[in-house]
């Protein structure tokens, strides 16, 4: 499906262009009025938050309505806006955009380089994210997504269990890791120091996003993986790592069949957690209290990194601006984005509706940020390690690419099918075969 659209895409953005003009009828109304449409995540607080801005900047520039509605998710919101721009319906702005999805737009001219426009240097200083949108920057050396938040993907420990084999903290390097797991086995043989489950051996692309990048992005110091259409991964990081992971099958410290929220119940003692993940436990397992019996930690490292700087996937989204859209309404958008984002309340407001860190470099330093993590300190780890997460790779091809990884290395390393370096050769051979094409 995304191949045909990304075809359909490309072949008709020219008429796209022409029809949106048509169909829009340019930049202003008959009153002057200048129609902003924007599509927010179909997610209830995120289009509350960006409802509640287009109220308020609607009563200090009443020359500028931005509508707001949910992208649709049938059968994908990505196949949703791709279908859009081919009909020549695309909005102006839109949100829930990752880096992926971002290059296959920006590979059909679709995007607005954001980096060009006037209002961009003055929104990331305002905004206090030149940190945190530096690795978001394109092959090409554009930037083509704002990042809205940006979620590192941290470590869920089960410290109540670690405690009971002698671990005072969570392990930090991978001996340490595999130490904890032969306790483990030793005592509850039928337990799982990793409890992720059937999502390891399974080949789907995004589910790479939650295991291989967040282990492979703190061995490797964040490297890239792929940059543009070349294949940059750093051999000795990516072996080093699936010998743990490796290593930790032996064990038979992996639990990689279907079970029903493992590391709730204690079946597992580590698994990957994002901030979303706590609003479910207050109804589901209120019991587990974050530093009594369960603790968030940047993921493990091989021993010769300093886990402090270790790095990790950033779970990351943010917007885009048309380029089929009017130029006065290219703008108009770029003005809005600016009046939000120059006032650090707007992104206090998002943090307390939506639990996602907004993508910025200072959120354990302003007091307001501290006030909310104050009443919800199980969100700090994650606010203290925005600056520490790598989004999603940049290239057109991101599912099939990642498809790769697993069906190639990481499924088999968990399987016990096949050694690391082995793994590693094979992947890179398919990836660049696949970049080639």
């Amino acid at each position: 499906m995304k191949k045909k659209l990304s075809l359909i895409l490309a072949l008709t953005m020219v008429f796209s262009v022409l029809a949106g003009c048509a169909k829009g009828g340019g930049a202003e109304s008959a009153d002057g009025v200048t129609t902003i449409e924007f599509w927010a995540a179909p997610n209830p607080t995120q289009q509350a938050f960006w409802q509640e801005m287009a109220d308020k900047y609607a009563a200090v520039n009443p020359k500028v309505k931005v509508n707001v509605s949910a992208i649709k998710e049938s059968p994908s919101s990505e196949a949703s806006i791709q279908a859009a721009i081919a009909g020549g319906n695309a909005p102006t702005i839109s949100e829930n955009i990752n880096r992926g999805f971002a290059a296959q737009l920006s590979n059909s001219k679709a995007l607005v380089s954001l980096d060009e426009l006037p209002q961009f240097k003055e929104i990331v200083e305002k905004r206090n994210m030149t940190e945190t949108i530096e690795p978001w920057e394109f092959a090409d050396g554009h930037q083509y997504v704002l990042p809205i938040y940006s979620n590192p993907m941290l470590i869920g420990w089960r410290t109540d269990i670690l405690k009971e084999i002698g671990y005072n903290e969570p392990p930090k390097t991978y001996s340490e890791v595999l130490d904890a797991a032969k306790k483990l086995k030793a005592k509850y043989p039928d337990k799982f120091m990793w409890g992720k489950g059937a999502d390891l051996a399974d080949p789907t692309a995004w589910k790479r996003w939650f295991d291989f990048f967040i282990l492979y992005n703190a061995a490797s110091d964040g490297n890239k993986f792929i940059e543009g259409s070349n294949f940059v991964g750093d051999e000795k990081a990516g072996v080093e790592m699936l010998t743990f992971v490796s290593d930790l099958v032996k064990e038979k410290a992996v639990l990689t069949k279907q079970a029903t929220d493992p590391f709730e119940t204690g079946l597992g003692v580590f698994t990957d957690i994002g901030p979303w993940t706590f609003d479910m436990w207050k109804e589901k397992y209120p019991e587990l209290k974050f530093k009594e019996n369960f603790d968030l930690t940047l993921p493990p490292v091989p021993d010769n990194v300093d886990p402090a700087n270790s790095k990790t996937y950033a779970d990351a989204k943010g917007l885009v601006i048309f380029a089929s859209a009017p130029k006065e309404k290219q703008e108009a958008a770029a003005e809005f984005l600016k009046w939000v984002y120059s006032d650090s309340a707007n992104d206090v407001a998002w943090f307390e509706k939506t639990n996602l860190p907004p993508a910025r470099d200072d959120l354990m330093e302003l007091q307001a940020f501290k006030d909310v993590v104050a009443e919800k300190p199980e969100l700090g780890p994650f606010a203290e390690a925005v600056s520490k997460a790598v989004p999603s790779i940049d290239n057109p091809r991101f599912n099939e690419l990642q498809t790769l990884i697993g069906s190639e290395a990481f499924n088999k390393i968990v399987r016990g099918e096949i050694d690391p370096q082995t793994a590693w050769d094979n992947m890179k051979k398919a990836i660049e075969g696949e970049l080639q094409q």
